[in-house]
């Protein structure tokens, strides 16, 4: 019979992520909402005993930052333990949020449990029967940051073994939308001959390559609204006629925006039933952090926003869908009013609007609140302002000045 492997591939788990920007909401959702990545984990390991897996790969970032609380890794300890219970291994390489370095007080993991504990590329083999399967490659951040192209370490070491499986928290050469770490090219990969590269610190999920296959599976729980929908890991079988690669959801909660068109909503009560009903067509499968664009030709939009009603309007829709179990909650809204003028257009005009409108595109909203954030008896009371308020503040006041400028009377 032909040798098969079949593993989970996770990354990003971010344990004990502090939801910054969400600590406002009623004590209940919140709480659930700061115990979602363990949520997310418990439903790793269940997915993981359901699938008879030989292993898990964890590779980077297990926790948000290097100074881990005794609570998370105590969980993350029962979770192995669970795991161990099944005959599951679990190998694990440390990133750049959980370096080895960092953590004070670590815990000890039971045996299932193998860590790559240098930043050097070593393997572990995978034996079934006493008989080596697969060999597991990888390395751990030692300090906060890996520079180098790392990739030029891995080798193939004893060519009988059937299977060779990479590890590696990092990110191509080329993508520019994150901090670039252990930085790689796809054909740097690729001439490697490994049959796996198990990738991570890049929180959208993709499958770079199928042949083999090279995939980031994302991180395991969304923890902004720019880590919205499915949130999860890989289930992998391995085998040399006809490999598989399957997508498992594994978010407590989940991000996510709708548009809802409010053209017909002549009063401004009418608002709540209108948003209501296109919540309740989202059927949707677990509790929602919603973020809601009000769309029309109402010019009374504007208006409703500016005396305060939509706001009020929020704030009862939340009341009443926060008592389900699979509750929702609307966390950030806009309005946006059909203009008749086309914005991108004014962006480049030679003229006071075109100003203003470069000026908003990038101009920080956190130095204007620096000085109360100063103050002794405030800062007891206020945090910093986050990416997310930032963008909601610098958008609303975009919006509200063209308003008035263009639409507003006189």
């Amino acid at each position: 019979m032909a040798e098969q492997i079949s593993f989970i591939h996770a990354a990003d788990l971010h344990l004990d992520s502090p939801f910054q920007g969400l600590s406002t909401m009623p004590e209940n959702i919140f709480k659930e909402i700061q115990s979602s990545t363990f949520v997310a984990l418990n439903n790793l390991v269940n997915n993981a005993i359901n699938k008879k897996v030989d292993f898990v790969l964890l590779v980077g970032d297990l926790f948000d930052n290097e100074r881990q609380s005794l609570k998370a890794q105590i969980k993350l300890k029962r979770a192995f333990e669970e795991l161990q219970r099944h005959n599951i291994s679990v190998y694990i390489s440390y990133g750049n949020h959980d370096f080895i370095n960092g953590n004070v007080y670590p815990v000890t993991y039971p045996e299932n449990v193998h860590i790559f504990n240098e930043e050097k590329v070593n393997h572990v083999p995978f034996k079934r029967s006493d008989k080596t399967i697969a060999n597991i490659y990888g390395f751990s951040y030692e300090n906060r940051s890996v520079t180098q192209n790392k990739t030029t370490e891995f080798e193939r070491s004893d060519v009988e073994v059937p299977f060779h499986i990479a590890m590696l928290h990092g990110s191509s050469s080329s993508n520019t939308d994150h901090d670039t770490y252990a930085p790689f090219q796809l054909n740097d990969l690729i001439s490697k001959d490994f049959d796996y590269w198990a990738l991570g610190h890049i929180h959208q999920r993709d499958v770079l390559k199928r042949t083999p296959f090279i995939v980031y599976p994302g991180n395991i729980q969304g923890r902004n609204r720019k880590e919205s929908r499915d949130r999860g890991c890989y289930h992998v079988v391995l085998n040399k006629s006809q490999p598989s690669l399957t997508f498992i959801p594994l978010h407590a909660i989940q991000f996510n925006t709708i548009s809802v068109d409010v053209s017909g909503s002549s009063k401004p009560h009418v608002l709540e039933e209108v948003i209501q009903q296109k919540i309740q067509e989202q059927n949707y499968d677990v509790p929602q952090l919603l973020s809601v664009e009000l769309t029309g030709s109402n010019q009374s939009l504007n208006v409703w926003d500016k005396d305060g009603l939509i706001e009020e309007t929020i704030e009862l829709l939340n009341e009443s869908m926060i008592t389900n179990s699979r509750w929702v909650y609307i966390f950030r809204y806009k309005v946006k009013v059909d203009q008749d003028f086309n914005e991108n257009e004014l962006m480049r005009g030679d003229h006071f609007i075109g100003e203003l409108l470069r000026h908003s595109q990038d101009s920080p909203i956190h130095k204007y609140t620096e000085e109360l954030l100063r103050h002794k008896q405030a800062r007891k009371y206020l945090n910093p302002i986050s990416e997310t308020d930032e963008d909601m503040v610098r958008q609303k006041a975009k919006q509200f000045l063209l308003n008035e400028l263009l639409n507003g009377e006189g």
